[in-house]
């Protein structure tokens, strides 16, 4: 944060130089139309008065950059060694190398070349993209699919630096999001929940839900779970043809030793989770609250049938209707009949559509479609 104050007043300080100098140089230039009479009675006037400062020994201020570069320039056109007064000849001869070593040190310009902003940029997006590339594989990209022609060690100079290392950051394995985002298509997951009807009767939901899209696969309702009725429930929900691979539940006692073995015979892997870390199932814990905030908070059931009607209309709004943040924002299973229009007003729709509402339990929640309007 402190590069840019600190480079604005590097600009400023080499803006106010430029300007004395063009000064100078007008003044300079001015002088040259003048008599050379009139020049040097002008001189010995000027020497005159700063021999009176001389014998009062008053101290001159400290030069500016601008009068260093002034002097030492104007001091090629003359002996300047009688007419020197305000600083001692070796300081004089300081200023000429300090000048000369900034004239070398610019027109050498020691190091590399930097490569165009638009290349770094690149350099930078390919490192945190792919946080398992090194120096050497992003320069072998850049060669071999975009033809650029860039070392490693340029590359390690454009990558993001680590805070505990100096060198090119590079990361030992890949993030946990796009571990789990690949592995997401074969990941199902299951738990219960708890419903109290208007008589205070304990009600089970089993839900069984797909990681990769958040589509609710399964949801059914029961006063008495039991790891038969699991099982059953399972069978349904998952498909003959299925490519899924891992089943994730908690440690709860419905999930015996002898459920998980069968779920084995549907062709999935058991995944459980650690003892009170709800965390690892985080997914189906958040569809849970999900179920709750939006539905059961707001109706009491009656029944283990009426829970089950309440269900049977919340499932497919969630499924079909409901837009969903983690998809991007998206809808688990969206309906092959959803427009994609491309308006040409973005805040205004086309004369022959309308707005459609559809109420989902009783106006808990609405629906919004558009439909062609009927022609008068």
């Amino acid at each position: 944060m402190l590069r840019v104050p600190r480079l604005l007043h590097h600009l400023v300080q080499l803006g106010s130089i430029l300007l004395a100098l063009l000064v100078d140089t007008a003044r300079f230039l001015l002088l040259c139309l003048r008599p050379p009479v009139a020049l040097a009675a002008e001189n010995l006037f000027l020497r005159k008065q700063l021999a009176l400062y001389r014998e009062r020994h008053i101290k001159s201020r400290r030069a500016a950059n601008a009068t260093r570069l002034a002097l030492a320039w104007l001091g090629r056109w003359f002996d300047w060694r009688q007419a020197l007064a305000i600083v001692q000849p070796v300081t004089f001869t300081r200023w000429h190398r300090q000048g000369f070593r900034l004239f070398w040190r610019w027109k050498s310009r020691p190091g590399r070349p930097q490569i165009p902003g638009e290349l770094q940029a690149l350099i930078r997006q390919m490192a945190c993209d792919n946080p398992t590339w090194g120096e050497e594989r992003i320069a072998n990209e850049l060669l071999l699919t975009l033809g650029l022609r860039v070392s490693p060690r340029t590359v390690r100079q454009y990558m993001p630096k680590r805070l505990d290392h100096g060198r090119g950051y590079r990361a030992p394995s890949q993030h946990w999001r796009p571990f789990v985002r690949n592995h997401a298509q074969a990941i199902v997951a299951c738990d219960f929940c708890v419903a109290v009807t208007a008589t205070f009767r304990l009600l089970y939901v089993f839900i069984i839900m797909e990681h990769a899209t958040r589509r609710i696969l399964h949801c059914n309702v029961t006063a008495h779970p039991t790891a038969h009725w699991t099982l059953q429930q399972l069978r349904e929900a998952i498909p003959a043809d299925h490519s899924y691979r891992f089943l994730i539940h908690d440690r709860d006692g419905i999930f015996s030793q002898q459920l998980d073995q069968c779920i084995g015979t549907l062709g999935l892997r058991v995944l459980k989770t650690p003892p009170h870390s709800p965390q690892a199932n985080a997914l189906c814990e958040r569809l849970i609250g999900t179920l709750r905030w939006e539905c059961l908070d707001y109706l009491i059931p009656l029944s283990a049938n009426h829970l089950g009607h309440i269900l049977t209309q919340w499932v497919p709004h969630y499924n079909e209707g409901r837009p969903h943040m983690s998809l991007g924002p998206g809808i688990p299973q969206p309906s092959p009949h959803l427009p994609v229009p491309l308006y040409v007003h973005r805040h205004r729709l086309p004369d022959h559509l309308r707005v459609v509402t559809q109420s989902i339990l009783g106006g808990l929640h609405h629906e919004y479609r558009l439909e062609k309007k009927v022609a008068s």
